[in-house]
């Protein structure tokens, strides 16, 4: 059996384990990143394979926590397994909850953001082989920032470099 069909092989079946866990798959930091630009937020690489063009992560926001405020040229489907909080997605933001679908086109400004009084999980289908995200530029940050709803959303964390 060569390497890849042994890696199928041992990935047909993943008990789930407690707490949003999976059995045998790490939970890494959300990005190595030194500029603090993300708060609490932590990964779990559940399924790729070079054979499929997607990749699904589970990501878990701590209370207060919130992701990176970014755009790519890759598009995001996710679904929201577990708590409550609030999106960024364009110019828009929304409150979700657990079973929400949110998806984040193409070039376009997203940040997912947790209460502050439980985990924010959530599964994120993406293309397995992505661009680097883009940060805002002042300039990019100010345009966002003119709509009241966003720059009260993005609140201190904006300020985070």
């Amino acid at each position: 059996m060569d390497e890849k069909t042994a890696a199928r092989a041992q990935a047909i079946h993943r008990r789930a384990e407690p707490d949003y866990r999976w059995e045998g798959v790490e939970r890494l930091p959300y990005k190595e990143d030194d500029r603090a630009l993300f708060k609490s937020v932590s990964r779990q690489i559940l399924f790729s394979d070079p054979d499929l063009a997607g990749e699904l992560r589970y990501f878990e926001v701590a209370p207060g926590g919130f992701s990176s405020l970014e755009r790519h040229e890759h598009m995001h489907g996710v679904l929201i397994l577990r708590g409550r909080g609030r999106c960024l997605v364009g110019t828009e933001v929304r409150a979700v909850d657990p079973n929400d679908l949110v998806t984040v086109p193409a070039w376009t400004w997203h940040q997912f953001r947790a209460t502050t009084n439980e985990p924010l999980g959530f599964l994120c289908m993406v293309n397995a082989t992505r661009d680097k995200p883009h940060l805002p530029t002042e300039a990019e940050l100010a345009e966002l920032k003119a709509k009241s709803e966003v720059a009260e959303f993005l609140g201190d964390a904006s300020k985070q470099t």
